[in-house]
């Protein structure tokens, strides 16, 4: 029955939906993991032909076995004739009292033996049902590896839809015309190769690149620095997923331009609520200055000012906790002004400091609260934080990090009032 689990799920796996990873260079990936987005079906085919080879070994090993068992059984059912045969010719040649009493001794034995065919015949019926079951299956696995053979050896087609407008961000490609929030390739004007994002493009033509999404925890935010330096997590046309574009491509994207950027962060409390914080002129560094985080000023939002830093009893806490000019850490590098490693208590990748106001890669808790025991051994907040709007014991439900050239935040109608404003800029 394990053998039959196992084809069922490998037969599931081969007939669900192709997907595309985020920032696929159009390249067949085998070890691509099985998901709602990844690119294709390489891997399952590698799999079953894993698979098939101690398979054809297990059922040549039964067949063998089956033979003997046949010819056991065939052994005993001659024996059985014999004794038979032998016992008539004693009672025809012999005294009938010795030899009926011998032949009763005989007409036991006998009676074992066919006991011990019956059991072996149902044995052996079991073994041949099970064989057949398990050829048919394999035919099948058979047939389905063949067909993800051919799939495989033909190159790997798109089967989500990729917007065929390019640009160096998502307002170039805005200012192009495309009016379509989805999945596009940008190429920063230092970039080598062009990558996947999402833009978030209105209908007035303000094109956001989407930098960071937090939706539901499925993903892991528990990252080293290669990996977060890369980004992690899945794009989908839907914008359904959870992904982290990685700190080289935030700074390719916020260092392009004479025109500064704003970036925007919104977030969703667990009781529905919506609230967002501005901050002009946001630009990540190179990896040699460890993708340090550098802006302005707070431009605006209701969301308050959390990257300034947040006094949580201490005076000193403020400063402690302020984002700005701060490098990356994680847990395998660590760049902040703590003795200890803020990345690695938080088991997180951020701008930490000694460690934070706000952290939006932080652990994600279903209902938002938490306490110190829910923090694991250190006991430190360590979750989805943003502390001018709520808590540090309270965890946001949803996030995104998003960014936007300045200007088009006076001309696009969402400026924001009572801040810092910029004329004269021309659409990049």
């Amino acid at each position: 029955m394990a053998l039959i689990h196992v084809a069922c799920f490998l037969i599931l796996c081969s007939i669900s939906s192709a997907q595309f990873r985020g920032d696929s260079d159009g390249v067949c990936a085998p070890d691509d993991g099985f998901g709602k987005y990844c690119p294709t079906t390489c891997g399952v085919a590698d799999y079953l032909q894993k698979y098939k080879p101690s398979m054809d070994k297990e059922l040549d090993e039964m067949e063998y076995l089956l033979e003997e068992i046949s010819n056991l059984t065939k052994g005993a059912q001659d024996k059985v004739t014999y004794m038979r045969d032998s016992a008539t010719q004693a009672q025809k040649s012999n005294p009938p009292d010795y030899y009926i009493k011998r032949s009763s001794n005989m007409l036991d034995d006998i009676l074992r033996f066919e006991r011990s065919i019956i059991e072996q015949e149902s044995k052996i019926y079991e073994l041949e049902r099970m064989l057949g079951t398990n050829e048919k299956q394999m035919l099948q696995l058979k047939q389905l590896s063949l067909q993800l053979e051919q799939k495989c050896q033909q190159p790997c087609q798109d089967t989500i839809k990729i917007e065929p407008t390019t640009g160096k961000d998502c307002q170039d490609i805005a200012n192009k015309g495309a009016r379509t929030s989805g999945l596009y390739f940008v190429k920063p004007m230092k970039a080598t190769q062009q990558f996947l994002v999402y833009c978030d493009i209105d209908s007035t033509g303000s094109g956001w690149t989407v930098l960071q999404r937090r939706r539901d925890g499925t993903l892991d935010f528990s990252k080293n620095w290669i990996q977060y330096k890369e980004g992690f997590g899945y794009l989908s046309p839907d914008d359904t997923t959870e992904f982290w574009i990685g700190n080289e491509k935030i700074h390719l994207l916020s260092t392009q331009s004479t025109i500064p950027y704003i970036l925007r962060i919104e977030m969703t409390d667990w009781e529905g609520a919506k609230k967002h914080a501005d901050y002009a002129m946001f630009k990540v560094g190179p990896e040699v200055d460890m993708y340090r985080l550098t802006y302005a000023y707070y431009y605006g939002g209701d969301a308050g000012d959390a990257f300034d830093g947040f006094d949580f009893g201490d005076p000193s806490d403020k400063f402690f906790t302020s984002h700005n000019g701060m490098q990356f850490s994680t847990a395998d590098k660590d760049n902040d002004r703590y003795e200890g490693n803020c990345a690695k208590q938080d088991r997180s990748g951020w701008w930490m400091n000694r460690c934070h106001a706000a952290h939006l890669n932080g652990r994600y808790y279903k209902d938002g609260k938490y306490t110190e025991k829910d923090a694991g051994e250190n006991g430190f907040d360590n979750g989805i934080i943003w502390a001018t709007w709520h808590s540090r014991w309270y965890s946001m439900k949803e996030t995104t990090m998003k960014m936007i050239p300045i200007n088009r935040m006076t001309t696009g109608g969402d400026q924001q009032t009572g801040v810092k404003q910029f004329g004269g800029l021309g659409d990049i």
